[in-house]
């Protein structure tokens, strides 16, 4: 299974490369017709990594409840982001990764609720995630493309 997670490595590396020019005033603008940005987009790429494949096990997260709770599901930008909480989320895309990488290897995942996502896929156990988070992820990186379009315009 580490070859899901080398993928979703991939992903957020490439993610990265393409915003990699953009400013912290074009990360944080939320053109008109949407409801975020590119950095909430990547904050809640993080955040719903950690909730499908640690809370949803049972297991605490490696994110604060109040990075959790600002990026998860069902949430908005309230507020701009500074430079340096840009770069934390940008730091929490790799490291979360090294860190699911070596708790997936200590074979952590035993206590896994079996769920239903929005999009009718159900998730039994952590192979299941991780075949889940590439999917959910590349909803949200369509979107990071068509907000980066957008920003780069204006």
């Amino acid at each position: 299974m580490t070859g899901q997670i080398e993928n979703i490595r991939k992903v957020r590396a490439f993610l990265l490369e393409g915003i990699k020019d953009l400013t912290t005033e074009q990360l944080n603008r939320i053109p008109e017709g949407f409801n975020n940005n590119i950095i909430w987009n990547l904050g809640h790429m993080v955040a719903a990594q950690q909730g499908i494949c640690y809370k949803r096990a049972g297991i605490t997260p490696h994110i604060s409840d109040e990075f959790w709770e600002q990026f998860r599901s069902g949430t908005k930008p309230e507020r701009l982001l500074s430079e340096s909480e840009i770069a934390n989320i940008k730091q929490l895309l790799s490291t979360t990764m090294d860190e699911l990488e070596a708790d997936y290897n200590n074979d952590i995942f035993t206590g896994y609720t079996a769920w239903n996502t929005r999009y009718n896929v159900e998730i039994k156990n952590i192979d299941d995630a991780l075949h889940f988070v590439p999917f959910h992820e590349g909803l949200h990186s369509g979107t990071i493309g068509a907000l980066k379009r957008l920003v780069s315009m204006a």
